[in-house]
């Protein structure tokens, strides 16, 4: 019969596009996966992987077959997390998924509580971008993402936990004295340092002050002598304390972003908000939302404290 561990198999190698590595995913010897492999494919009667010295590909025949595997996985992690729902909140193992510009900011406020309160609650973190959570989760890799929102979330479901606006972070010998709010209209958008396209930040940066995703004024300098091609909250704001421009940081990083430097201003971007929402996103049938719901409490708890 074909056995899960085989599929899981097969799905390391999917997942590394090399046997030796896929191996040593799964903590076996190559030989033993390589032989679950054959084998299975045996028994499947076709062929999943076209493999030689230099490279695995994955055949037609055989990515529809690790589809199915995906989802049988899924449906056995699912089996298995089903045996947990009568123990207590928070005992069995999680593994949550987080943007770079959210993880840094938001767990340092918020995970000292959850081991306070949940002291044997194993929590394994991941930090991708948002289209490479959403695929995470649907696939069963992780239980849950944190992302941003608004953002394409089909076919999944979210728990909203914090809303919150954006802060124009300048030096202060280029803010205007005694100012306490801005709006989009006021900003010198050849000023305006972002973080590089496909960081959900950026385009909710854009989105509050009303301007275009793909707008190429945030992009050039008004020097021309500064690149702006940052993954980085704290590069870009760095970048701000050498006066190279103005960037835009959400209101739960200016604490860590904007704490140790005296030279910065922050100002309360005054546009319609909320310029963006915090949430867990997980499968619709994903069983454990007793935990989520717990998790949403102590999170909303915890930002009100820190940020509010």
């Amino acid at each position: 019969m074909i056995s899960l561990k085989q599929l899981t198999y097969a799905l390391a190698v999917e997942q590394t596009l090399h046997f030796k590595k896929a191996s040593e995913l799964c903590n076996v010897s190559q030989s033993a996966l390589s032989t679950a492999i054959t084998e299975l494919e045996k028994q499947l009667d076709l062929q999943i992987f076209e493999r030689n010295n230099k490279k695995v590909i994955i055949t037609a025949e055989g990515l529809l077959v690790l589809n199915k595997a995906k989802q049988i996985k899924i449906e056995v992690d699912e089996l298995y997390q089903l045996s947990q729902m009568n123990k207590s909140a928070l005992t069995s193992p999680m593994t949550m998924g987080l943007i770079p510009t959210i993880g840094p900011y938001l767990l340092p406020k918020v995970l000292p509580e959850v081991r306070q309160q949940y002291p044997l609650f194993k929590l394994s973190i991941v930090e991708e971008q948002s289209h490479n959570l959403i695929d995470m989760v649907r696939n069963g890799d992780i239980d849950v993402a944190v992302l941003a929102l608004p953002f394409p979330i089909d076919g999944l479901m979210a728990f909203e936990f914090w809303q919150e606006d954006f802060y124009w972070v300048t030096h202060k010998d280029e803010c205007p004295s005694q100012i306490q709010e801005i709006t989009s209209d006021e900003l010198e958008l050849e000023k305006l340092m972002l973080l590089k396209d496909g960081h959900c930040l950026k385009d909710h940066a854009l989105a509050a002050c009303s301007l275009p995703v793909n707008s190429s004024s945030t992009n050039k300098s008004n020097k021309g002598n500064a690149s702006f091609n940052s993954t980085s909250l704290h590069t870009l704001v760095q970048m701000v304390a050498g006066k190279l421009g103005t960037t835009l940081v959400p209101q739960m990083a200016l604490d860590q972003l904007i704490h140790n430097e005296s030279e910065l201003s922050a100002v309360h971007l005054n546009e319609p908000g909320p310029h963006r929402r915090l949430a867990f996103v997980v499968r619709p049938n994903y069983v454990k939302t007793k935990d989520i719901e717990i998790l949403k409490q102590i999170f909303t708890q915890q930002l009100e404290h820190h940020c509010g």
